[in-house]
């Protein structure tokens, strides 16, 4: 049954392959899961009325990549962020109930105008999706996304593409 959040117990789940099954999209386990909830996920809405995808991660001062990138400079990898997206495709091609495992498969353009630092109390992302492609038992999905850092727009991605392979 396709529900339209999911909570982080929920995402664990699906890390683990209990939520759409053996074989099939599952989400990296922390700490690569890069997002605390998904708030919203539905079909046929965003922009190109092919699904959209909301997600948030707190940030706390004990994230793991704090500690690491940089020594006395905190800031999480834009790379993470980017991550993040890509796991959203790839979460909402299993949640249609597409088969198979994903993999991200590349971005056009990815601008980062800002940074997500310890102050940051949330990063959010949206994900809107442009287009699904089924051929065989492979399927593509393609989106555009952004992340927010305490509402403002720091990253944007476009033509995110994830598939998953049988």
């Amino acid at each position: 049954m396709k529900k339209n959040s999911y909570t982080y117990n929920e995402l664990i789940n699906c890390g683990e392959g209990g939520l759409f099954g053996p074989g099939n999209a599952k989400l990296p386990l922390p700490p690569m899961l890069m997002f605390d909830r998904i708030t919203e996920i539905s079909e046929n809405t965003g922009n190109y009325k092919k699904g959209l995808v909301k997600a948030e991660l707190d940030i706390k001062n004990d994230l793991w990549f704090f500690n690491c990138h940089f020594k006395e400079d905190p800031v999480m990898p834009g790379c993470l962020g980017l991550d993040a997206m890509w796991q959203l495709v790839g979460f909402y091609l299993g949640w249609l109930g597409n088969p198979g495992r994903g993999r991200a498969l590349g971005v056009s353009n990815v601008k980062f105008t800002g940074e997500v630092l310890k102050n940051v109390k949330m990063a959010t992302y949206e994900i809107d999706m442009k287009r699904i492609l089924i051929k065989g038992e492979t399927t593509v999905g393609l989106a555009n996304g952004i992340l927010l850092a305490d509402g403002e727009k720091i990253y944007s991605a476009e033509n995110l593409k994830v598939g998953l392979f049988k």
